[in-house]
């Protein structure tokens, strides 16, 4: 095993915006050049909600093309379907042995998912944190990339680890640690209300830049995107208060890889009628060619398929002995 081991899944819930582009998937693709890396398609935690099988069949191929084309390497990290590695939902069986109720209980993101409909959610919903823990646990990772609010569940892993390795005297598990290599995740809000996270589910098509939307869409959106009548100031503290503006200067230093005050000293005083076309032809640059690699593996399912057996194959070899060793500390196997 190498040095440091970096785990993440990300569920296939259907089409990828910018904002899944700049606040998790570029960050992955850094990290491949960083770190030994296992990527994969959460299909499982898929189930917690109500699931349409026919979209959810779909959706992961149509995420695993995404991914590629935005340059996840199956060449330089194992890329597989959860699913397709049974030991996930053994280990995560195995491992709810340990976790306590308790723990679960303080959940915070079962808390805001299940909403008032506490008793009506899945016992999948409030067990996924155990799932995510073997998720991390089969393949001994020592990092794992996370938000602030997934930083509640990294603990929760640490704590059923130390939990099972101190219970029955092993010393298997890896309480892993929070990675924050990959370079900064951006934080990208929708083009229509700059209070609220770009997101799918968002009626409006508008509020959001698709990986599929064609060049004219992109400087369309742009155009049409929400501002303030004010000119860009010189400094990102002047930004406060006028969200639309901060997140558009935000998206463009992600995208170009500059930081605020780079953009804000060459855009100082301009207003956006001369801002958002350099912005649109920053997004056009970087969207078009993922967009074109994107339809050149929709039309090679196979393809696909065979990447995500090979990767799946792989990663059943590194936890196969992770879970022959759980299994006999518990009593299952000699």
């Amino acid at each position: 095993m190498s040095e440091m081991r970096v785990v993440s899944g990300i569920q296939p819930t259907g089409d990828l915006h910018l904002g899944n582009l700049l606040g998790a998937i570029l960050r992955w693709v850094r990290m491949q050049d960083e770190a030994e890396c296992l990527f994969f398609l959460a299909d499982l935690h898929a189930l917690t909600a109500d699931v349409d099988p026919s979209k959810l069949h779909s959706s992961i191929r149509e995420m695993a093309a995404a991914l590629i084309a935005s340059g996840i390497d199956p060449a330089k990290s194992t890329f597989f379907r959860q699913s397709a590695v049974p030991a996930h939902s053994e280990l995560s069986w195995i491992l709810q042995g340990t976790a306590r109720i308790g723990w679960l209980n303080r959940m915070t993101q079962f808390k805001e998912k299940s909403g008032k409909n506490r008793e009506g959610a899945s016992v999948g919903l409030f067990t996924y944190p155990v799932l995510q823990a073997a998720d991390i646990l089969l393949y001994q990772a020592t990092h794992v990339p996370v938000g602030e609010d997934q930083k509640q569940h990294i603990e929760l892993t640490r704590d059923i680890a130390i939990k099972f390795n101190t219970d029955f005297d092993v010393d298997l598990f890896v309480p892993p640690d929070p990675y924050i290599g990959g370079g900064t995740a951006a934080r990208v809000m929708s083009l229509r209300d700059g209070r609220s996270k770009m997101s799918k589910t968002d009626p409006s098509d508008m509020s959001r830049i698709n990986l599929t939307d064609s060049d004219e869409a992109i400087a369309q959106k742009i155009r049409k995107a929400k501002t303030d009548p004010e000119p860009l100031p010189d400094n990102a503290e002047a930004l406060d208060g006028r969200p639309e503006a901060k997140n558009l200067v935000g998206i463009y230093a992600a995208v170009t890889g500059e930081s605020v005050e780079q953009v804000l000293t060459r855009f100082s005083g301009q207003g956006f009628g001369d801002f958002k076309p350099a912005l649109g032809d920053a997004l056009i640059a970087l969207i078009a060619p993922i967009r074109g690699r994107l339809d050149e593996l929709r039309r090679d399912p196979a393809e696909l398929d065979r990447l995500l057996g090979a990767g799946a194959a792989s990663a059943a070899d590194l936890g196969s002995p992770v879970l022959e060793k759980a299994r006999a500390a518990v009593g299952l196997a000699a």
